[in-house]
């Protein structure tokens, strides 16, 4: 069982959306059935999802904890942009899943960093003493390093890019904390189909699934905002963006641009058309900005375009007409 007092200065919010935030990877509709099978009480008495809750108010979730499957640590070559006693900045190639799931149970990015932090090999205790001493950054002592590293944001199989993973629990925390209430910078490059006049705000609530099926039912659908603007014109069948998400929804970038007649290159969820020459969605995350749990300070991390997507926009740029060709 887990209590949880709702802090002072907390806004009444419903106890669905209370139980889902506070707990990592539950999600809304999971936290409504708790609360229906009367696992989640307040004040020791059954809910309803849709009652607020109150700074004061005690949450308890009576729902049995159960242990994650074992992930095995994998030796799958990372690209490591940044390393200290709290995180771990990698660049993330294209292809790569993100954890165990199935139809991908192994050969995962987490399988990688279970690998590189040594958690299948030694203590965890051990292995952030060992981080602490390379990285000269101090450690908080009243927060043990993760078991398993801390998966803070996602990127999709085929999108390549920064990403950020948390190797204590009190960085996993603030750094949770500043993906919730969009504080995070981040920015994006998409290759897109046609020819974007101008840059714009796409203010479009997306359901938790994009693509449909169940998720998009009442309730479940949710505000989402990305802003973009031209970084390079490739004539009339491509346009290289820059793109800044607001908000984090799921397949937000790709159902936005699509939604807009500009579908991102490779993308055969959203796409109308395939290209054969293009293996997955040219999408990249390439800036993520944030404020460090430990030193408080703003650190920002950047990531080059993979090769993939650098040969798909050398060769849009290479079919352009001389005088649409931008100059040097």
């Amino acid at each position: 069982m887990r209590v949880i007092a709702v802090p002072s200065g907390q806004s009444p919010r419903r106890l669905d959306v209370f139980v889902s935030a506070q707990s990592a990877g539950v999600s809304r509709a999971r936290a409504q059935r708790w609360i229906d099978e009367g696992l989640v009480t307040v004040n020791g008495r059954r809910a309803k999802p849709a009652q607020r809750v109150h700074p004061g108010d005690v949450v308890a979730c009576h729902v049995p904890l159960r242990e994650p499957p074992a992930v095995a640590p994998e030796p799958i070559p990372l690209e490591i942009l940044h390393e200290d006693a709290a995180l771990v900045i990698v660049d993330k190639p294209p292809g790569l899943v993100m954890h165990p799931a199935p139809g991908h149970w192994t050969g995962t990015l987490l399988n990688a960093l279970m690998h590189h932090l040594g958690r299948g090999e030694s203590s965890a205790a051990a292995a952030g003493e060992s981080f602490e001493r390379r990285s000269g950054l101090p450690a908080d002592p009243a927060d043990a390093p993760r078991r398993r590293p801390g998966l803070v944001h996602r990127l999709d199989k085929g999108t390549s890019g920064v990403l950020v993973i948390a190797k204590t629990d009190a960085a996993h925390r603030e750094l949770s904390r500043q993906f919730r209430t969009h504080s995070i910078h981040r920015v994006y490059l998409a290759l897109v189909a046609g020819a974007v006049k101008r840059g714009g705000l796409i203010d479009q609530a997306l359901p938790r699934d994009p693509r449909g099926g169940s998720s998009q039912r009442a309730g479940l659908v949710r505000r989402a905002v990305t802003e973009f603007c031209v970084a390079a014109r490739l004539g009339r069948d491509a346009t290289l963006l820059e793109v800044r998400p607001r908000t984090g929804r799921t397949h937000q970038i790709r159902a936005h641009l699509a939604s807009i007649g500009h579908p991102v290159l490779g993308d055969l969820a959203y796409g109308p058309v395939a290209d054969p020459a293009l293996c997955r969605p040219m999408l990249h995350a390439a800036v993520l900005g944030f404020v460090h749990p430990i030193t408080r300070q703003y650190t920002e991390h950047r990531a080059a375009l993979p090769a993939d997507m650098a040969s798909a926009l050398d060769a849009r740029r290479e079919h352009q007409p001389p005088s649409a060709r931008p100059s040097a």
